[in-house]
This record gives structure tokens, sequence and C-alpha cells, in this order.
């Protein structure tokens, strides 16, 4: 992502977000897509997130439920249920220890796995799932799973 924002002419950086390399109060905008729960210590990177809004800044942080995508899931058996650090059922308690304002806006919808092979691909392309996906069940036609994420905007 860092090399093809480059590419387009806009200055990008590789950080580590619990360690960000940005002096205070320089954003107006922090986005976090689907990445808050990769992060050893959240709360660190909670608090340097909080620490390079400005006043008046927004982060927008992205993540899924727990309970998205089921119909993919079970077939993993228990092997498969979710568990995540920062998802739709916890996040909120954890931004809250960070800003005062956290609004939390609900995204459901569908997606269909045309084949087995593409529900493979994107199974294993999932840092904490790869090891699942040749495990995945043989089935014949589309695949269509439900999806549940949540946008949380949240102000200092």
């Amino acid at each position: 992502m860092v090399e093809l924002t480059r590419e387009r002419g806009v200055e990008a950086v590789v950080g580590d977000v619990q360690d960000l390399p940005f002096r205070d109060g320089i954003f107006d905008c922090v986005l976090a897509a689907w990445m808050l729960y990769h992060v050893p210590d959240l709360n660190q990177a909670l608090r340097q997130i909080r620490r390079v809004l400005r006043p008046g800044g927004r982060l927008v942080a992205t993540t899924n439920s727990e309970r998205t995508m089921p119909e993919l899931w079970e077939q993993f058996g228990s092997d498969g249920r979710p568990g995540s650090s920062f998802s739709a059922e916890n996040a909120q308690g954890a931004l809250l220890r960070h800003f005062t304002i956290v609004e939390r806006r609900d995204v459901h919808g569908e997606v269909t796995f045309p084949d087995r092979r593409a529900a493979r691909d994107y199974v294993a392309s999932l840092v904490t799932k790869a090891h699942l996906a040749d495990r995945l069940p043989f089935f014949d036609g589309p695949l269509r799973v439900s999806r549940h994420a949540v946008v949380f905007v949240c102000e200092p």
C-alpha cells in the first residue's frame, strides 16, 4: 500500500502504530482500516493515534464483528471460531479509554465466493487464519456469506 501510494506522488511512511514517527497534533484524521486487531499493545497504539491527532481531529477505525462470515467459518468447526482483540464486540470499550466521543456505525452485507478456490484463497490471505486454508471442505457452486463490519468515528 505504501509503495502504491508513493507511485501516485503522495508521501507515505512505513511505521509502527505503537511508536508513530510523527510529531504531536499533526493529523486531521487517522484511518485504521482492519488493522488494530493485529497490534500487540492496543492501548499503546490508541495512545499514539490520539497523540498525533490535532484538536478536533478524528480517528476512523474499521473492524469486523466476530460473527462476520459465519457460513464460511463454520466450515472449519471449532478451529474457525473467531476471536479478536479489536472487534465489533469489544472495540468500543477500548476506544472510550482514549477518546471522548465514539460513534459506531454498523455495516451489513453479503459476499459471494464463486467457488471453493476463491474461498480458499481468501482464507489463505488472512494473517490469523491462513493455516486453515487447505482444510476448507470441498463444495460445489457459490458460497454466500453474511458480512458485519463496524466503522468507529472517534474524537479526543
